[in-house]
């Protein structure tokens, strides 16, 4: 599925619609280079998942914890993150929260550990410099029930 986004308000709505249907266990990687609103989206995820507070960009913590009821959103920056670190950092207790929601940017540092049924979006500037280009994958089943469930 691609999806254009002409705004920041419009990447946040698109965040809204699939942070609506998100749940335990699910894990969004976002790859994307800076600048592109892998931030911008996860907003509107953590948003649409429930939580009401202010969302930042994770880069100097690693790892930012969002409370949205009984539900945990992780939002994990990978960015200086190294490959043989990224048990270091506590993402396979992230990952195996059944309440917790991952939402990781910067992925590739941890490609080891993600379960198999995950959602991979790449985010890209589209010609014109303010425009998005969100390109949403499902590897899985529940994945790509998510994908299903936020085309309509």
């Amino acid at each position: 599925m691609i999806i254009e986004t002409y705004s920041p308000v419009q990447t946040r709505v698109l965040g809204r619609r699939l942070g609506g249907v998100l749940r335990g266990l699910d894990v969004i990687c976002l790859y994307g280079n800076l600048g592109s609103g892998k931030t911008t989206l996860t907003q509107g995820l953590a948003r649409g998942a429930g939580f009401r507070g202010r969302v930042v960009s994770p880069t100097f913590n690693l790892m930012r914890v969002y409370k949205a009821g009984k539900r945990r959103i992780f939002h994990i920056d990978l960015y200086r993150v190294s490959v043989d670190e990224t048990g270091d950092i506590g993402l396979e207790d992230a990952l195996s929260d059944p309440e917790g929601i991952c939402i990781i940017e910067w992925p590739e540092a941890g490609d080891g550990f993600y379960p198999s049924d995950r959602l991979e979006l790449r985010l890209s500037h589209a010609e014109g410099g303010q425009a998005r280009r969100i390109v949403l994958s499902g590897h899985g089943p529940r994945s790509r029930d998510i994908l299903r469930r936020i085309k309509d």
